[in-house]
């Protein structure tokens, strides 16, 4: 096995010629795929040049994958939610605190409706490869088994919706201290809205390629994320999605737990017939030493990871969370990228 494709993340929707030149940096990079991050905003206002932008990409040879990018604070990412601007209800709550969160609450209709028709929009508008599934989750808990976690018992969601589903479904109240029942409730509605979202969008178009990326997260015996997605067999085990990825781990966390996340996001993969996915840091922060990335690459080529992605392009150079040196760490992705597939080819 080695890596076959190479993807990059990118927010540039709004004018083709501005986004043809940014593609064909990426092909100088060793690009073989883009990721265009969509949002709800684009989606309501820049819709009609989504698929010139798509068809552009297509021109010039990189495939394209479309990534729901923040919508509504259930997927990864810094974007604001026009849902969540429009719904003061349909939101998730803490089953603790009782706190209606900034969060949708993707078991609810409202919501699924909502996402549905975006998506599907995208799927019969757009001659997309694809789609991306960008780090779904629950708002809570949040713990130590995750890059971003902290120690709280809190979690949702406990909003009037998921507690009658709960309660019909196993006849009695939905507690507030998560059980084995919260928790196996939780996972089934958390895969249900992205399963029937995928066999839809694969009703439109059955070769679209569906990508699931989860939070690459500890989900030991002892300790495990619950934001709905760590249960790594339920989501590799769909049958609506072709590539399993595990997310983006910090430059600086031991080399002993990029290999361990490596080799169980690949086994996992294979496990069910899937192409594995890793991941490269590529903007906020860096290495101390850019030969990490290297390091890191190798590793990744050598546990068999197939496909290869970095978030995002120009190391997020111009924004609020872009690399110290942002265009340094984009060209040292670049030459990887070109090395990974020189070696594939070879």
């Amino acid at each position: 096995m080695a890596i076959t494709q190479t993807a990059i993340s990118y927010y540039g929707l709004n004018y083709v010629e501005h986004a043809e030149q940014d593609f064909r940096e990426m092909l100088n990079h060793g690009c073989t795929t883009v990721i265009l991050a969509i949002t709800e905003f684009d989606m309501d206002f820049w819709f009609p040049n989504i698929p010139k932008i798509v068809d552009k990409a297509h021109e010039l040879g990189l495939r394209v994958l479309l990534d729901t990018w923040g919508v509504g604070k259930y997927f990864g990412g810094e974007q604001v939610s026009l849902f969540l601007q429009n719904n003061t209800e349909n939101r998730q709550v803490g089953a603790i605190s009782g706190e209606k969160l900034p969060h949708a609450c993707f078991n609810t209709q409202s919501f699924r409706d909502y996402f549905q028709r975006l998506c599907l929009k995208l799927a019969r508008e757009t001659k997309t490869d694809g789609f991306f599934w960008d780090e779904p989750h629950y708002a809570f808990p949040k713990s130590y088994a995750s890059i971003t976690g902290s120690a709280s018992d809190e979690w949702a969601c406990r909003c009037p919706v998921c507690m009658k589903k709960f309660r019909d479904y196993y006849g009695y109240e939905m507690p507030r201290i998560m059980n084995d029942d919260v928790k196996q409730f939780r996972w089934r509605e958390a895969l249900f809205i992205l399963e029937d979202t995928s066999r839809k969008i694969k009703e439109i178009n059955p070769k679209s390629e569906i990508t699931c990326c989860v939070h690459a997260t500890l989900n030991s015996y002892y300790v495990t994320e619950y934001r709905g997605y760590d249960n790594w067999d339920m989501v590799a085990a769909s049958p609506y999605f072709d590539v399993f990825s595990t997310t983006i781990i910090a430059w600086e966390l031991p080399e002993g737990f990029f290999e361990h996340i490596t080799r169980r996001t690949v086994d996992m993969a294979r496990k069910y017939g899937k192409q594995s996915e890793r991941w490269l840091m590529g903007y906020y922060k860096q290495p101390a030493d850019f030969a990490q990335i290297d390091k890191v690459v190798d590793l990744y080529d050598k546990l068999g990871v197939d496909r290869l992605g970095t978030w995002t392009y120009r190391g997020g150079y111009g924004t609020v969370l872009a690399a110290p040196d942002a265009l340094k760490l984009w060209d040292r992705i670049g030459e990887n990228y070109k090395r990974a597939l020189k070696k594939t080819r070879s």
